[in-house]
């Protein structure tokens, strides 16, 4: 361990400590809260910083763990503490506590108009298949907001993922098809896709259904990924596909020996980009039409000033996203084994 180092670690933590006294007894984190977040945020990336260059080798990935760990939990802590104290505004910004209580509330306790919960109404399950079978069962897990959502999401990526791989694979691998299509999807790509929602709604039967926030959906995640295959394609190095050939792979031969491999791990980041999109998609869509889904429990509870519930619902999609990332990392792990080792660390 480096003395000099060690030192100035132990002079800069009094230091940190002091400074945010000062600033809070001239009441700047009430008036300048930004900017002394901002400074406290810097001046603590530092210390960290110094504090690890000081870590055993032997301890460097738990200590890298714990530094993950560490700073949301004192964002949040901070968070807790000004609200609570009234330096920031408990309306709008209420304690984390009071979110998490709100949270459990909306998965507990059942809405007055929808009269059910974020997952449904889960404790009624084994009534329900007594009367009604799985059949019943499903009905009842199909109340639930999340399960709304994730529904909705599910369907619009996997039918706007499927034809858009196909398609980008033929513009990456055909330049007469490239310069055929790349100029009108570049145009439609910049268009955002709640846009045109109702010009969908108008192409189904039922406008108010399900489909056309599916179709969205879909339409944002085919065009994203027909551009991110396309180009995973044109990058697969050109000395991997002259080896294939001069080994006598031809055709479709050389399509799943050497361009389908290469490409995969850049249309696998993409489909995370697209998945992305697509949760901030369908959040959009059950804002402006929806009578259930966690994008319009967040509006509601915004329209009825009940913020706890609506940071609540925030949190859901968070989790929402963690989940289905986890998922797409999974099915990653499985179709690219040459890449595992870098995918959870």
């Amino acid at each position: 361990m480096n003395p000099e180092k060690s030192i100035k670690l132990s002079v800069q933590i009094p230091l940190f400590l002091l400074l945010n006294l000062v600033l809070y007894f001239l009441d700047l984190w009430t008036n300048q809260a930004l900017m002394c977040l901002v400074i406290d945020v810097i001046l603590f990336g530092k210390i960290v910083n110094d504090a690890m260059k000081l870590v055993p080798v032997r301890y460097k990935k738990s200590s890298e763990r714990f530094v993950t760990l560490l700073f949301p939990i004192l964002l949040l802590s901070i968070w807790e503490i000004f609200s609570s104290t009234g330096k920031i505004n408990p309306t709008w910004f209420p304690e984390p506590t009071k979110i998490l209580a709100s949270l459990w509330e909306l998965i507990t306790v059942p809405e007055k108009f929808s009269e059910t919960t974020l997952l449904g109404r889960p404790w009624m399950i084994l009534e329900r298949f007594q009367e009604q079978g799985l059949e019943g069962v499903w009905k009842l897990i199909e109340e639930g907001h999340v399960w709304a959502t994730l529904y909705r999401v599910v369907m619009g990526f996997v039918i706007g993922l499927v034809p858009a791989i196909f398609c980008g694979f033929l513009m990456g691998m055909n330049k007469t098809i490239r310069l055929m299509f790349d100029s009108i999807l570049s145009a439609i790509y910049v268009l955002p896709k709640i846009a045109i929602f109702p010009i969908v709604m108008l192409v189904f039967a039922d406008p108010f259904g399900d489909a056309p926030r599916i179709a969205v959906v879909a339409l944002s995640v085919f065009f994203m990924m027909t551009i991110h295959t396309m180009g995973a394609v044109q990058n697969v190095e050109g000395i991997y596909i002259l080896a294939g050939r001069n080994y006598g792979a031809h055709g479709l031969k050389l399509f799943f020996k050497v361009i389908l491999p290469g490409s995969l791990p850049s249309i696998f980041s993409g489909m995370r980009v697209a998945l992305g999109m697509a949760l901030i998609v369908i959040i959009a869509v059950e804002f402006l039409r929806a009578e259930k889904g966690v994008g319009y429990l967040i509006y509601y509870n915004w329209e009825i000033l009940a913020p706890e519930k609506m940071y609540a619902g925030l949190i859901t999609v968070m989790l929402i996203g963690i989940l289905t990332t986890l998922v797409l990392k999974l099915l990653q792990y499985l179709a690219l084994p040459w890449k595992r080792h870098s995918l959870f660390k």
